[in-house]
């Protein structure tokens, strides 16, 4: 299904590309503790462990943002609410790294809290780094209406602007996130008047509510293929794992299986889905057909995967790598 040139063509194409991304911007802080310094608490007698570095990282859609910005794609539109706080001044200084980012759509909103995972790393001697408890910082309380048309506003300005989008809803509390149910039915609006604009739909807990965009669910998402296909209206990317993709056209159920790539070694999914949808995202922006575009999804995973310990992306020079190591390869068969 993919080719070398097919692959050149969307490599070469994307400097020229925009992307737009509307979703939950989060910051994932990793605290890498030393267990070797760590001391007793003269207070609680508690161990107290030690931070020895502190790593930060754009995570949820800003894990998409590092794939698209990776694979090349030359302007990626951001739009999101975070606070404005510390963890959301990091956040930005991260963003500001990556130069392909517009991020004038990225608002600090007053009351509200940047989302953030912090995942303290314990390391012992002669064993790997372990990760204890993650701390959360999430908004409990529902997104407030003035900020929610701020974001409807800024969708309407930059739609027409890209070639592609992306929607991630990654809060799991109902409204409390970007995508409330609001924005989500600016985004349907938007698609139906505009069906020619790819919008790529990725949700944690409401998949089933998006209508008028393609969606991408996972295996425990598409159990149910009729009904979503009947809301959205739009192609289906069904994410298998190690099964690949299953690509539904609108108004059909006998899917096209794309499959994946085989990959041996430690794997660490953690972000798979991510690199997943910027890979479709940016092969449909250039261009391709939705197989090629799940099959070059497909290939972006299999590099982003092989990465442990971090949230994983691949350049162009790894895609191209990867290429020659599967290209001849058997395909695998379809799995049911």
């Amino acid at each position: 299904m993919l080719t070398e040139p097919l692959i050149e063509n969307i490599l070469t194409t994307l400097p020229g590309k925009t992307v737009g991304l509307l979703g939950d911007l989060f910051l994932d802080r990793y605290l890498d503790l030393d267990a070797s310094l760590t001391e007793p608490s003269i207070e609680t007698g508690l161990d107290a462990y030690q931070v020895v570095r502190v790593r930060s990282y754009p995570g949820a859609a800003g894990t998409v943002i590092n794939n698209l910005a990776a694979l090349g794609v030359g302007r990626i539109m951001p739009i999101a609410l975070i606070g404005d706080d510390g963890e959301g001044h990091e956040l930005r200084q991260e963003l500001q790294k990556l130069k392909s980012v517009d991020a004038v759509h990225i608002m600090s909103w007053p009351g509200r809290r940047t989302p953030t995972y912090a995942k303290p790393m314990l390391q012992r001697p002669g064993e790997p780094a372990r990760e204890l408890n993650r701390l959360d910082i999430k908004n409990r309380t529902p997104t407030p209406a003035d900020g929610e048309n701020a974001v409807i506003r800024a969708l309407d300005s930059a739609w027409r602007m890209t070639d592609a989008w992306i929607v991630l809803d990654q809060v799991s509390e109902t409204d409390c996130g970007v995508v409330t149910a609001r924005v989500r039915d600016r985004v349907a609006e938007l698609g139906a008047a505009d069906p020619g604009r790819f919008v790529l739909a990725d949700s944690r807990e409401r998949i089933d509510q998006f209508r008028n965009v393609s969606l991408k669910p996972n295996e425990r998402e598409g159990r149910d293929l009729f009904e979503l296909q009947q809301r959205c209206g739009r192609a289906i990317f069904w994410t298998r794992g190690e099964r690949g993709i299953w690509v539904f056209h609108p108004g059909e159920m006998q899917p096209t299986p794309v499959p994946g790539y085989p990959v041996t070694g430690p794997i660490d999914p953690v972000g798979a889905g991510d690199s997943v949808s910027a890979g479709i995202a940016s092969a449909v922006a250039a261009g391709t057909t939705l197989e090629v575009a799940a099959a070059f999804g497909n290939l972006v995973a299999s590099i982003t995967i092989q990465q442990i310990g971090v949230t994983g992306t691949a350049n162009p020079s790894q895609v191209r790598d990867r290429w020659r190591e599967v290209r001849d390869l058997p395909i695998p068969p379809a799995y049911v």
